[in-house]
């Protein structure tokens, strides 16, 4: 991998604090991700399921994790399934993973071939009553594709009928909203490759460039200071691309006079960065630039208060809104009257302000979590206040990562430049 080695206590204590949240006579089963097919004979680059990396550190196809509560065999108590190679394997698809490698990479001691699994499994099912099963169930999320944990879950259920099955992903939710110290670490990693790339950015951005062009110095810096690559599809949105929320295309010439609107983060170690950005083309912000920016700048530093024990993202979102509103009334955009007057179930903020202003963040970027979820120490999200008016091709978003701890919020990003001075400076 590119990423430098993580200590395996990080995955034997994920393990350890999930096994004891399992009842007797249980077993879990976790499926690594498949290898998506691409077209032809090829797949799209692997990226393993966050739920067995965050369980064994292992970023391979094929390999299925078996977590039990109680068996006489200890050997199958905690024990790990891999794909075995070959000379066909290492000279067409290169290194896969060695019993050895693997045990250093989880800390789990027991590591057996794909092979030995359907042996074991029935030895272990004669020991057990209940079954743990892995799915995403992220509420938002419908891929029209059954993921490798759903299919061979319901594979599993038509084997086994008469145990009791369950779910593992509330008892992950848990575990996953609180980050630890390592944890923490490899998203600040992440956070200051993104913050190099930004710099960079900053150094390269001119009337001219392509989108894609900007994105190229961004892959650039992710690359060389060793990131997986983007949490997620990075957008580079140039004047009125900047009020399309999830713009992708970054196909477009960035044109003088317009801001353009930045929103990625590296992925290193499968732990997310996210950031966002607007900066003018030019280097130099327009005076109604700068007003609208400088709005969005002060409900940012207000919120980035609020990210303390006891909040919800549900409550956040409330008072943001309230304060996007009041700055969009002194920009002009509507009056205190036609609040008055607002369609309540249609309020005219969201005509300039039409998303949340938080969201988890870890393993995942929108990780696990609902908005409802009591703020804890130890858990990250994003603050990131926007407006987008598209008759003045005007589109901004400020976004940082936020760690809730028992005193103050930490900001993640602190170094990144955010306000117009310096972002100007740094464009000269």
């Amino acid at each position: 991998m590119r990423y430098l080695p993580i200590n395996n206590n990080l995955f034997i204590e994920n393990r350890k604090r999930f096994v004891e949240l399992l009842p007797k006579d249980s077993v879990a089963i976790f499926y690594s991700n498949d290898k998506m097919p691409r077209n032809g004979d090829q797949y799209f680059q692997f990226r393993q399921q966050s739920d067995f990396f965050y369980l064994t550190g292992i970023n391979q196809e094929k390999s299925i994790l078996l977590i039990v509560t109680d068996i006489r065999n200890k050997k199958l108590k905690e024990t790990l399934f891999l794909l075995k190679t070959n000379e066909q394997i290492a000279i067409w698809e290169g290194h896969k993973y060695t019993k050895k490698e693997a045990k250093e990479i989880s800390g789990i001691d027991h590591v057996y071939w794909i092979d030995d699994y359907d042996l074991s499994l029935k030895e272990v099912m004669s020991s057990v009553k209940n079954i743990f099963l892995n799915r995403n169930e992220y509420p938002k999320f419908f891929p029209d594709v059954k993921e490798r944990n759903h299919r061979l879950g319901e594979e599993l259920k038509g084997a086994f009928p008469l145990h009791y099955y369950h779910r593992s992903s509330p008892l992950l939710t848990q575990l996953r909203l609180i980050k630890s110290d390592a944890e923490i670490a490899l998203i600040r990693k992440a956070c200051n490759i993104t913050n190099k790339a930004f710099r960079r950015v900053l150094n390269t951005t001119k009337p001219g460039k392509f989108e894609f062009d900007i994105q190229a110095e961004i892959d650039h810096e992710f690359t060389v200071n060793r990131a997986n690559g983007h949490g997620y599809a990075p957008i580079i949105a140039s004047g009125k691309n900047a009020c399309v929320l999830h713009y992708t295309d970054n196909n477009k010439e960035s044109k003088d006079g317009d801001l353009i609107l930045f929103d990625f983060g590296a992925e290193y170690a499968n732990y997310t960065a996210d950031m966002s950005r607007t900066i003018p083309v030019n280097g130099k912000f327009t005076s109604r630039q700068k007003d609208c920016y400088n709005a969005v700048l002060r409900v940012f530093k207000k919120a980035k208060k609020l990210y303390v024990p006891g909040n919800s993202i549900n409550n956040i979102n409330d008072k943001v809104n309230k304060l996007m509103e009041k700055e969009m009334i002194k920009l002009g955009l509507f009056t205190k009257e036609d609040v008055k007057n607002q369609d309540k179930e249609n309020p005219l903020f969201k005509k300039y302000f039409m998303h949340g202003t938080a969201h988890f963040l870890g393993l995942d970027v929108h990780d696990v979590g609902d908005k409802d979820e009591v703020f804890k120490s130890g858990m990250v999200l994003t603050c990131e206040p926007g407006l987008y008016i598209p008759e003045e091709n005007i589109g901004i978003r400020i976004e940082n990562d936020i760690l809730i701890t028992k005193n103050s919020p930490i900001d993640l990003m602190e170094d990144i430049p955010v306000e117009i001075d310096d972002i100007e400076k740094l464009m000269i």
